[in-house]
């Protein structure tokens, strides 16, 4: 799909070609990317933008001024886009602990399209690390459109239509496209977007990474006037620590500072719109590994009425800091799904993995389709000859082949790693397919954990591509106090191993315990249950509910590498300004997720559905919808929508139209695609041009007593390139030939006779 997309934004930059700007020699049509820039992922959006979606090339021209070019025959199959020009755009970001909300606001205009023609228009928008779409709004002269989040029991409701899967869909992970339908050329779209997305963290630091790199060609055509180019920031530190600025892409100024919240602003005259990302890194102020609890209390029209709560734990950046020593087992699904891209891509990552285990840490390597194969009956120290001998196993033994199989290579793991102390036992599972006993496999590796073990091995998981089972490897890290991963698609895969294993490099407080069972609280649920290990790599944060009160201080405990214990007091305080509902909730209904597909709890499944519908995030029992609005002399401006049910009690449903949208979750794993071994984020291949052809000269065929099928031969023909098509010709002309001398002779013959 990414292809296709960078294809047809490539074909819209040549359409564009044709559009007149008048006889100013200072105008001039955008420029393409040169030759030397030329790659798929360049015509990728690296910012959000706005496409026309052209079918029919003969309507691309100006709408202010027509150029009268000739008549263009044929239609774009699939269509063309060309992206339109941008008038303003404006950022607000509000970081909470480690996450962002991000809010841009901009404005394009049809500025290919005759005024008197329509076209839809495409809307993509690049989120950074583990981005996800809250909302939508976009504006026209006539109409209002907005996003909103439904449950599955309200979309049999008259009037809601389901939307084509390209309507609203995800064209990369992180890259949400939303088709907006029939905008009049030369139409202003006022367009705000809202998307939630996670803080990268490393020693101590935390970076905001915003894609805001906006292309040449979106910049408006004319004389060189300035436009105005904004984002605002507000960084919010744990309450008693500072803020402090590292660096910034932009530059951006300190604009205030108080307790604990620190506002930066960026607002300038430019010619041409910001041509890289937004990147902005800070880290907080105090001196040791810091920690603390939030309280909130839940909103009036909030589906859980019990008290909201967060802890957090920020480790802290010491380079005198002792982390565990490790003995991994990395458990790798060679199957046959994994053939090509997936399996050089693991085994590229797993060099890097095992050329950063130290000396003292041990490893093994078990890989598994059908059967089980091990690099070690038992684990070996990490030593230059053992990895090097690891690589050259990997490198004969990685062939992808076979069925998936994933209970045995886990029950050999746990074997491997009975025996260890003062260590951190890891199994490191890597897969891209989903099994049927998946919850027979979640209970069996529960019982393995919960023996009496001074540390009990973490299970480390990594979905690759969207056929395996993400929360059955989010339930198995959850349970073992692991962490889970996913590489959607095969470009992420390497970095995705290497960032994972960088997070089981750094471990130095393990066994970390809260003690929640003394406190006189009712109701009280917390997530995760096991409480993960704290790495340098990323803060610990837990979230929950509860009736009672709390304690004006919690104190937390764990291990430390030299197995000594540290405590860390967490002092209680209000969440104030911290919108704390909408920060927690993304974590929890992917963990509540995992959970009710364990459990098959369906009170859980109405909950979550409940949680996503409040939070406008899309959930596995939720659906993505457009509402179109059309304006009336009694329709209100557009505000900030702040809850679902205060927007409906303003309109009238007689002018709204309803288009749901395909499942945008992660799904419960394909058994079918994984047992016939389709690759990993393969979604249907694309014919060959001469299977089209066969298909279509074979159902004309089949329907020649009927009905005559032109239009099939001529549509596949139009999908063969110059060559196929001068030796199609070829061929016809020799039948024709063929056919001429045939009847030659049978005409002589009868002359004869």
């Amino acid at each position: 799909m990414a292809e296709e997309f960078a294809n047809a934004v490539e074909d819209g930059l040549r359409l564009s070609k044709r559009i007149y700007f008048g006889k100013d020699r200072a105008v001039a049509a955008p420029k393409p990317i040169t030759p030397m820039e030329k790659a798929a992922s360049s015509y990728l959006p690296s910012a959000p933008m706005l496409y026309a979606v052209i079918e029919n090339p003969a309507i691309v021209d100006n709408p202010d001024i027509p150029s009268y070019q000739p008549h263009v025959h044929g239609r774009c199959d699939p269509p063309a886009l060309i992206p339109l020009q941008m008038n303003a755009v404006s950022l607000q970001v509000d970081c909470y602990l480690d996450t962002a909300f991000v809010t841009l606001t901009g404005s394009w205009r049809v500025h290919c399209v005759m005024g008197s023609r329509s076209c839809d228009c495409c809307l993509a928008i690049p989120m950074g690390e583990q981005g996800s779409i809250l909302g939508v709004e976009v504006e026209v002269p006539r109409e209002l459109y907005c996003t909103e989040i439904i449950a599955f029991e309200d979309q049999k409701d008259s009037g809601k239509v389901a939307a084509k899967v390209d309507d609203g869909n995800y064209l990369k992970p992180n890259i949400f496209t939303l088709k907006i339908p029939q905008i009049d050329g030369g139409t202003n779209l006022s367009v705000t977007i809202r998307w939630s997305q996670k803080l990268l963290y490393h020693d101590g630091q935390f970076t905001l990474n915003i894609p805001f790199n906006f292309p040449e060609y979106v910049t408006p055509a004319g004389k060189k006037i300035s436009k105005k180019e904004k984002i605002s920031l507000n960084a919010n530190s744990c309450p008693g620590a500072e803020v402090l600025c590292k660096t910034a892409s932009h530059p951006i100024k300190e604009l205030r500072r108080h307790s604990g919240k620190q506002t930066f602003l960026y607002e300038a005259d430019v010619l041409n719109w910001s041509s890289n990302d937004f990147v902005f890194a800070y880290t907080i102020s105090t001196g040791q590994t810091y920690g603390g609890v939030l309280l909130q209390s839940p909103g009036a029209l909030d589906i859980d009425q019990r008290e909201m709560f967060c802890c957090y734990l920020f480790p802290v950046n010491e380079q005198s800091r002792k982390v565990f020593r490790k003995e991994v087992v990395f458990v790798v699904d060679i199957s046959g799904s994994m053939r090509g891209k997936p399996i050089e891509d693991t085994k590229a990552a797993l060099f890097s993995a095992l050329f950063k285990l130290d000396p003292q840490d041990s490893f093994n390597i078990i890989t598994f389709s059908g059967e089980t194969y091990r690099f070690s009956s038992s684990l070996v120290l990490a030593t230059k000859e053992s990895i090097q001998n690891a690589m050259e196993w990997i490198s004969a033994n990685f062939i992808a082949g076979g069925d998936t199989n994933i209970l045995n290579p886990l029950n050999q793991a746990i074997e491997m790693l009975s025996d260890t102390s003062k260590t951190i036992p890891i199994i490191f599972l890597i897969t891209d397919g989903a099994v049927e006993d998946e919850r027979h496999i979640c209970d069996v590796m529960k019982s393995h954990l919960t023996k009496d073990r001074t540390i009990c091995p973490r299970v480390y998981t990594l979905g690759v591509g969207r056929f395996c089972n993400h929360y059955f490897l989010h339930m198995l890290a959850m349970l073992s106090r692991g962490f889970y991963d996913a590489a959607h698609d095969g470009e992420t895969l390497e970095a995705r191993v290497e960032g994972l294993f960088a997070k089981a490099s750094s471990i130095f407080l393990a066994n970390i315990a809260i003690d929640f069972g003394s406190l006189d609280l009712e109701d009280f649920e917390v997530y995760p249950s096991q409480i993960p290990d704290l790495s340098s790599e990323s803060p610990l944060i837990l979230s929950g509910r509860y009736r009672g009160v709390f304690p004006d201080i919690l104190t937390a405990t764990g291990s430390l590498a030299d197995m000594s214990n540290l405590s860390v007091d967490l002092k209680v305080q209000e969440a104030e300004g911290m919108p704390l509902d909408k920060v927690l909730a993304p974590q929890q209904i992917m963990m509540l997720t995992a959970q009710a597909w364990f459990t098959e709890d369906k009170e859980l499944e109405e909950k979550i559905a409940q949680m996503s519908v409040q939070n406008s995030i899309v959930s596995e029992y939720t659906r993505m919808a457009l509402v179109v609005t059309e304006k009336t002399k009694g329709t209100p401006e557009p505000t900030k929508k702040t809850k679902g049910t205060d927007k409906q009690k303003t309109e009238d449903p007689k002018s709204q139209r309803i288009k749901i949208f395909q499942n945008l979750g992660h799904g419960f794993g394909n058994l079918t695609a994984t047992a016939a071994n389709t690759p990993a984020g393969v979604i249907g291949a694309k014919p060959e041009a001469s299977e089209v052809f066969v298909k279509a000269a074979s159902n004309c065929c089949g329907k020649m007593c009927h009905k005559c099928c032109c239009m099939c031969c001529i549509q596949a023909c139009s999908k063969l390139n110059d060559q196929c098509a001068i030796v199609l010709t070829q061929c016809l002309t020799a039948l024709a030939c063929l056919s001429c001398c045939t009847c030659c002779e049978l005409c002589c013959s009868t002359e004869d006779g």
